[in-house]
């Protein structure tokens, strides 16, 4: 198990690192229009799943909507303390 923390950190070095065969760097490249779609999948996702699958499917779509999330940071060089200080 990860921390929103660690998950940033992780997807930090590997944009860094820019394999190519990496999911991460491959949204990371197609932008922030491609990285918009699949937050808002993924936000539709964690209604459905919220309203109809229960509690670990909500959890695990959730998970992926936070993830779609740090990677559009990243897409927007933003830093965990841009989002903090917003909370």
């Amino acid at each position: 198990m990860k921390t929103f923390d660690e998950l940033f950190t992780e997807l930090e070095q590997k944009v860094a690192a820019r394999d190519p065969e990496s999911g991460t760097v491959k949204e990371f490249i197609k932008g922030k229009h491609f990285i918009g779609k699949k937050i808002i999948e993924e936000a539709g996702e964690v209604w459905m799943a919220a309203e109809y699958e229960g509690r670990e499917k909500t959890a695990e779509e959730i998970s992926q909507l936070l993830y779609h999330a740090q990677v559009m940071m990243l897409a927007c060089d933003l830093k965990l303390e841009d989002i903090y200080k917003y909370l």
